[in-house]
C-alpha cells in the first residue's frame, strides 16, 4: 500500500521499499525507561521510550541524528514489538512512549492489536502531522506529546525543508490539545496533552509567537518550554545554530510566557544544554 501517514505524502509501498521516511518495515534504536520527560511523564519508574528509526521531518539540528537518518537501529516484526510493550510495562514503565511514531502509525496499532498495555500510551511527536494520521492514533493514544517547532515557514523551510509545517503542525496541535486532562493524586498524568517547544538561536521571536499560540487553547493544555539547545547534526552551514541560545533569548520568551498568562507550564534551567543529555543508541 502506498503510504500517506505523514504530510510529505511520498506514495512508497514501504512493504517493499523505504519512504521518503528513510524506512520501510519497523526499525527501533532503543527502548528502555527514561527518566528525563516532563515530570507527570517520566513519574516516579521512568517513560518506557521506544525510539523509533527514520524521520518525516529531519531538521538539521536534530539531537537524535542518527536516528532520524536511519543510521542506527535493527528490525523488528509487529509481533515484536507488541512483546516490547509488554516487556516496558512488566519492567514498571509508567507509560508507554512512542517516540516519533509518524510514519509507523498503521504498523503500531497492529501490535496494539496483540497487546494494548494497562499504562498510558505517550504518542510524542515532532507535530509535522496529518490529522487522518492522528485520528487512527487516537484510538491507542492516551497523552499525546507534540514539538511545535515552528509557526514562521522560513525556518521550517530552512531547518527542514517543509515550507508547510505549520500549515499542518498547527491545525494538529489544536486536535491534540482536545485530549481530556487526567492526573492522579501524586501528580501522574493518564490523559491529556503537553506541548513542547525548543527555542532556537537567533529564534526568539518565532518562539515567541509559539507562545501566543499556545496560550489560545483549552486551558489545561501544559506547555514544556525547552532551552536545552545543543549543536548537533549536519549544521555546517547554518552559522547561527553553531552555538545554545543565549540568556537574552531565553528571557525573551519566558517573558511572553508570564505575559500570555500560561498556567500549565514546565521550564528547563538554562544549563539543560549539552551532549551529555543525549542517550547512548548502542543496545
Amino acid at each position: 500500500m502506498n503510504c500517506s501517514l505523514c504530510p510529505v505524502n511520498c506514495g512508497a509501498d514501504r512493504e517493499n521499499q523505504v519512504g521518503y521516511c528513510g524506512v520501510s518495515g519497523i526499525k527501533i534504536a532503543k527502548y528502555y525507561l527514561h527518566p528525563y520527560e516532563e515530570p507527570p511523564v517520566s513519574f516516579k519508574n521512568g517513560s518506557g521510550c521506544v525510539f523509533f528509526c527514520g524521520c518525516s521531518l529531519k531538521c538539521v539540528f536534530c539531537q537524535n541524528y542518527e536516528l532520524s537518518r536511519s543510521a542506527r537501529g535493527r528490525e523488528f516484526s509487529v509481533e515484536e514489538l507488541a512483546g516490547i510493550f509488554r516487556s516496558l510495562e512488566e519492567r514498571g514503565a509508567d507509560n508507554i512512549n512512542l517516540v516519533n511514531p509518524t510514519h509507523y502509525v498503521s504498523l503500531i496499532a497492529e501490535a496494539m492489536s496483540i497487546y494494548r498495555p494497562h499504562i498510558p500510551v505517550v504518542y510524542n511527536t515532532h507535530g509535522y502531522e496529518r490529522l487522518e494520521t492522528l485520528k487512527i492514533a487516537s484510538s491507542f493514544t492516551d497523552i499525546w506529546l507534540p514539538d511545535l517547532k515552528f509557526i514562521d515557514p522560513v525556518l521550517s523551510k530552512r531547518y527542514t525543508g517543509r515550507e508547510d509545517y505549520a500549515r499542518y503542525a498547527l491545525p494538529a496541535m489544536r486536535f491534540m490539545a482536545e485530549k481530556e486532562l487526567r492526573m492522579t493524586n501524586e501528580g501522574k498524568m493518564l490523559s491529556g496533552c503537553i506541548i513542547r517547544h525548543l527555542i532556537l538561536p537567533l529564534a526568539a521571536y518565532d518562539s515567541i509567537d509559539v507562545v501566543k499560540f499556545v496560550s489560545k487553547l483549552p486551558g489545561d493544555v501544559y506547555f514544556s518550554l525547552m532551552s536545552q539547545y545543543t549543536p548537533f547534526g549536519d549544521i555546517k552551514n547554518f552559522k547561527e545554530l553553531q552555538r545554545p541560545i543565549t540568556s537574552r533569548e531565553y528571557k525573551l520568551v519566558l517573558s511572553a510566557v508570564r505575559a500570555c498568562g500560561l498556567k500549565n507550564v514546565f521550564l528547563q534551567d538554562k544549563d539543560s544544554s549539552g551532549k551529555c543529555y543525549i542517550p547512548d543508541w548502542d543496545y
